[in-house]
């Protein structure tokens, strides 16, 4: 049987992931995701309108018209989280394939959301959802399982696709948290198993291949959050925090220190509600009693004045918009366009990275002068990553010790950061490593 890994999207990029592993003539689709900052750029675009084709050409969904030419048929289209990078475009795309969408319970109530949302496309893909520790079987010769992880996001997994000739590990995207703040830390024992069976590939993000050390535990986030909040429990000027509104840990820690300082969390945003309210539903989080969440910008506005009327300092608003995007509730705060007036004295707390692209940062600089120019203090990198790094990828590899890496999740100067890390560890270039580009076929057996 021929097995081979074709990099259908996130080899040129960070964002629209989305990788083929055919088996045979079997294919087996990991991820189908958005390119968020090209719809950036595109600002007029109406992505629930917009021709998949249309968006393939702006560099917003993965160019998937290159699996016309692989021989086979596409038996199951796998998803290992709910991040938009990760589950956008399959609104877009997943109608082309007869194939069940297989994701854990959360991500698959996120993509049913997106494709109730979706306008121009019916997608009638059968969703499975799988948990960690379960196994699912594709066709007679291929059985995926899903294996525990940590991630910036609830109930994350690394799928292994077991095939006759070694599994196939896909680790987009990853961390090594020993002491997460929701769920259980990842599943070494069972990675140690499937290590000692052989792994055939190993198909990895590269994000942080170039930091050092082991990526901090979410508790360490958890910390500089409380740190920072509760000593301003006798403040009497406004407090507001934006994070992403997908990290549901993070949410929760916000939330709980707002409840502990005497003030009321409110999350203020439609991706707000869209996440906390899913979560809180599947019983993954409880948020304070206190709290409240308004998603549409009526009742977002109307919450604000209540906040003005009643005093800044009896709520803590949790906002959308850490990147400076434009139409986000801090962005429309900052600029003015809100009932929430930021003033002298208001406290404003980043609780995220800048996502390392020139529009973000560009769209965050202004935010954060915005800010400081209406008089408020400013807080950034509040904040741990999601994304294993270097150390973590080391232990990784002595765990499964694959015949084959296909870096992945990035752009070609991280993968070939990655491809020269793993040649310290006795792998070849273009021969058990493979730093690949969009559209490129690797034949691993």
């Amino acid at each position: 049987m021929e097995i081979e890994i074709i990099a259908v999207g996130g080899y040129d990029e960070v964002g629209r992931n989305m990788t083929a592993v055919r088996c045979g003539k079997d294919i087996v689709i990991f991820d189908m995701g958005l390119r968020l900052d090209q719809l950036m750029i595109h600002e007029d675009a109406e992505v629930d309108e917009m021709h998949s084709l249309d968006l393939i050409k702006i560099r917003a969904i993965p160019d998937d018209t290159v699996l016309q030419k692989v021989e086979g048929a596409v038996k199951a289209i796998v998803c290992s989280h709910g991040h938009l990078d990760h589950i956008g475009a399959i609104p877009k795309l997943a109608h082309r394939y007869k194939a069940p969408i297989i994701s854990t319970p959360y991500a698959t109530e996120l993509i049913r959301q997106q494709i109730e949302g979706e306008k121009k496309f019916g997608v009638a893909n059968r969703l499975v959802a799988l948990r960690a520790g379960q196994k699912f079987t594709i066709s007679p010769t291929l059985v995926l399982e899903f294996v525990r992880t940590q991630h910036s996001i609830i109930d994350t997994v690394t799928p292994v696709l077991h095939t006759p000739h070694g599994a196939v590990v896909y680790a987009c995207d990853f961390k090594f948290d020993r002491t997460p703040v929701i769920g259980e830390p990842p599943d070494f024992a069972r990675m140690r198993q499937i290590g000692k069976e052989g792994v055939l590939a190993l198909i990895v993000e590269s994000t942080y291949i170039h930091r050092p050390g082991r990526c901090p535990s979410e508790r360490i986030a958890r910390d500089l959050v409380r740190d920072v909040i509760t000593s301003f429990e006798d403040d009497k000027n406004g407090i507001v925090v934006s994070t992403f509104s997908s990290h549901i840990s993070r949410l929760k820690t916000i939330a709980e220190c707002a409840h502990e300082i005497g003030r009321k969390p409110v999350f203020l945003g439609r991706s707000m509600e869209k996440y906390s309210v899913t979560a809180e539903q599947m019983k993954f989080v409880s948020f304070p009693k206190t709290a409240s969440v308004y998603g549409n910008r009526k009742t977002v506005d109307r919450m604000m004045r209540q906040m003005m009327k009643e005093g800044k300092d009896k709520f803590l608003p949790i906002v959308t918009g850490h990147q400076g995007e434009p139409g986000s509730t801090l962005t429309r705060m900052a600029l003015g366009e809100t009932p929430f007036q930021i003033s002298k004295g208001d406290k404003v707390i980043f609780s995220a990275n800048i996502i390392p692209n020139p529009m973000n940062i560009g769209s965050r600089y202004a935010l954060t002068h915005r800010l400081k120019f209406a008089g408020a203090r400013v807080f950034e990198d509040l904040h741990v990553s999601g994304h294993a790094y270097r150390e973590d990828h080391y232990e990784f590899l002595q765990i499964l010790n694959p015949e084959h890496i296909i870096p992945a999740h990035a752009d070609i100067t991280m993968t070939a950061g990655y491809a020269e890390f793993a040649g310290g560890l006795g792998y070849t270039a273009n021969s058990t490593v493979h730093p690949v580009k969009n559209g490129s076929r690797v034949r691993v057996h």
